[in-house]
């Protein structure tokens, strides 16, 4: 069940607002307006399903406003591995505009979000009047589809500890990290479970990683991670370092 937040102010949609989503980031306010009439918002609360994977999506570009989401994948056996986390800027759900209309994954609110969802006629009208848009969605498109294909084969080639290794780099660089009197953290609190479902193992395996990567990086109270030595974490990424 889908629910909205309540008695909250009403988002309102400018050409500027519109320029912070990745594909419309490099249009002039002028060339977005056209879409305003036709664009909506949607509020979810942390942890609310924003769809289901196999949903029948209605014809509409999606966008994250503002907020985190997860893209998750429910394999046959049941094991879910989170795909991609999205922070605000990001367009998902590509089908729903450019495809059959069939959600290929579930999204859910990390923390309270804003989606924001165009009518794919607008956006078509939007393309045919600036091709450079379709540049900009291809590209976005590309990335994405490069980066799934990095999540397959490391899941399938990969060691568990390369993988680790390789996904707390990833989310230093996007999500940053903070300096404190006890060290470098990642800005993110990460809990094993979300991270043992981001590469594929289990939650046990997970904590048992964790362990041997002692003291390259330390795992504290509440999802902190500290990095201690990013010279050997980027060698463990390479595969070219063993803790063992």
């Amino acid at each position: 069940m889908k629910l909205t937040i309540h008695n909250r102010p009403t988002v309102v949609i400018t050409p500027e607002r519109l320029q912070t989503i990745s594909i419309f980031s490099k249009l002039e306010p002028e060339q977005l307006a056209p879409l305003i009439p036709y664009a909506s918002t949607k509020q979810y609360l942390q942890g609310e399903i924003i769809m289901h994977e196999g949903d029948r999506l209605p014809p509409r570009l999606f966008a994250l406003l503002q907020g985190v989401i997860q893209i998750k994948k429910t394999a046959s056996t049941g094991k879910e591995t989170i795909l991609r986390t999205l922070e605000a800027g990001e367009p998902f759900a590509a089908p729903s505009a450019f495809g059959d209309g069939i959600s290929p994954a579930t999204v859910v609110a990390q923390e309270d979000c804003v989606i924001l969802m165009i009518e794919r006629s607008a956006l078509m009208d939007a393309i045919r009047q600036t091709p450079e848009l379709a540049f900009q969605i291809m590209a976005v498109l590309t990335e994405r589809m490069q980066h799934l294909h990095t999540v397959v084969h490391g899941l399938v080639s990969e060691r568990a500890i390369v993988r680790l290794a390789q996904f707390i780099q990833a989310v230093a660089t996007h999500q940053g990290t903070e300096m404190t009197e006890k060290g470098l953290f990642l800005r993110s609190r990460l809990p094993y479970y979300q991270i043992a479902r981001s590469i594929g193992i289990t939650y046990e395996e997970c904590v048992r990683l964790f362990k041997q990567l002692k003291p390259i990086v330390c795992y504290r109270r509440g999802g902190k991670i500290l990095l201690q030595d990013l010279e050997k974490l980027e060698l463990i990424a390479q595969g070219e370092y063993s803790i063992l």
